[in-house]
């Protein structure tokens, strides 16, 4: 039997983002997002789905936080509309908006569970994105005057901040690949993107020292840290490209080492002026980082970066991603010593996509789900037993949710969400989860 021993203090939290769950786009003086507007390009979303109802938490929260209090959940990890706070994208303040993540966080509070609040989980108003969006400078005066709002309506409520979830799929799915919104293919938008929305991060962060609120404040990266296909030199340099194109890109500026030297050395532009490197690598509080997967790459002159994914032997999730448990242990470690081993690291999302259905006896038996979290809990305690100031885990998501361009066709949640009557239903994994957190996680 495998009994996992975790830290009194250990963060167990459940994760979601505004426009995958909320819904009610066009109520309580919310404005349009990014999202908004690209689900409506033809192609762009499976089955032209869109979230303007979604999981309906923007009615249910309560329901919701409930349920989380049943599971015993110490922290919830949501992300708040940037159109639902500004509107305009800046300006004038939306207080039904601010009341919305007040009553959230109240919710939560009264079951003695922690909020956790993301302020950039990708809804940027649509206003802003009409002026260019991440790709230009203009995005991050914008970015700290909203962020200082949530500061100033929300600081005495929320007990720790994410800055920017997931810049990777912001600026290469959204600015380079065109696959999310806004649906932009242009590698120099791309590399804007990049800078601006890591320079965003830190003004945040440096605004947020002028406050006299302590709870901690960091971001979250889901940066892609392959390994080489074979040991062998060429393999090896291939993985080490490809941590510089997919993981260093972004979290060395952070720590205050820069751009990667390969990637500028490829001709990536970065629009850096005096000062933003430094305001980039702003002490933070802890670093998030959202896992679900690792591939293998190896050297291919042929590639533009000289590397290219190679096949696998491992089972895959209903996304067609790698159960790979181990490559989480590899990633937390790298970013552990990347960082000196003193930034406390959260696991902020890790999940599993299965085809779940109720069963006839009105339970999800979501098996898979529950091995893979099985493994990768595990991984995290090994990380602890080494040593590493891994300090909590976020298990993606708290429900069936909108999957970005996959629109509803994939479900992450250990709550099944049906969609039609919004019903709520615990699957096997929730179960499972309430044992793990209780201090029971045994198998």
């Amino acid at each position: 039997m495998n009994t996992l021993t975790f830290p009194n203090d250990f963060l167990w939290g459940t994760a979601t983002a505004s426009y995958q769950v909320e819904g009610a786009v066009r109520e309580g003086g919310r404005s349009e997002s990014v999202w908004d507007t690209f689900c409506r390009v033809q192609g762009a979303v499976y089955a032209g789905e869109n979230g303007d109802i979604a999981c309906d938490q923007y009615h249910r929260y309560k329901e919701d936080v409930a349920l989380m209090a049943k599971l015993g959940f110490k922290s919830y990890r949501f992300s708040i509309a940037w159109p639902r706070i500004l509107p305009n994208g800046a300006g004038a303040v939306n207080k039904e908006g601010v009341a919305y993540y007040r009553n959230l966080c109240a919710e939560l509070h009264k079951y003695g569970i922690q909020a956790c609040a993301t302020l950039y989980h990708w809804d940027l108003p649509q206003v802003l994105q009409d002026k260019g969006g991440w790709a230009e400078r203009f995005i991050v005066e914008a970015f700290v005057e909203y962020a200082k709002v949530c500061f100033a309506e929300l600081g005495d409520c929320v007990d720790q901040w994410i800055t920017m979830n997931e810049p990777l799929c912001v600026t290469f799915l959204g600015y380079l690949l065109g696959v999310h919104a806004p649906g932009v293919k242009d590698p120099a938008q791309a590399a804007a993107a990049v800078h601006h929305i890591l320079l965003a991060h830190g003004a945040a962060v440096k605004e947020y020292r002028k406050t006299s609120f302590k709870a901690p404040i960091g971001v979250t990266l889901n940066i892609n840290t392959p390994r080489p296909a074979t040991n062998s030199e060429a393999d090896v340099e291939a993985a080490r490209r490809a941590r510089a194109f997919e993981a260093d890109v972004f979290l060395f500026p952070l720590i205050g080492k820069g751009y990667p030297e390969i990637v500028l050395q490829a001709g990536w532009e970065f629009p850096v002026k005096p000062g933003d490197l430094e305001t980039i690598s702003e002490k933070m509080d802890f670093i998030g980082l959202n896992y679900y997967f690792e591939n293998a790459v190896a050297w291919d002159e042929s590639s533009l970066n000289k590397y290219s994914t190679v096949p696998f032997w491992q089972e895959c999730t209903d996304m067609g991603w790698p159960v790979v448990p181990w490559g989480l242990y590899r990633q937390v470690k790298l970013v552990s010593e990347a960082t000196g081993g003193n930034l406390p690291i959260y696991v902020t999302e890790n999940g599993y996509a299965n085809p779940d259905l109720v069963d006839g006896d009105g339970r999800v038996h979501d098996e898979k789900r529950i091995e893979y979290l099985k493994k990768h809990i595990s991984v995290c305690s090994t990380l602890i037993k080494e040593g590493i100031k891994l300090k909590g885990y976020f298990v993606w998501s708290f429900l069936d949710n909108f999957e970005w361009a996959w629109g509803y066709s994939k479900r992450f949640g250990i709550v099944h969400v049906d969609y039609k009557t919004q019903k709520r239903t615990l699957k096997d994994s929730a179960y499972f989860f309430r044992d793990v957190m209780a201090g029971f996680g045994e198998w």
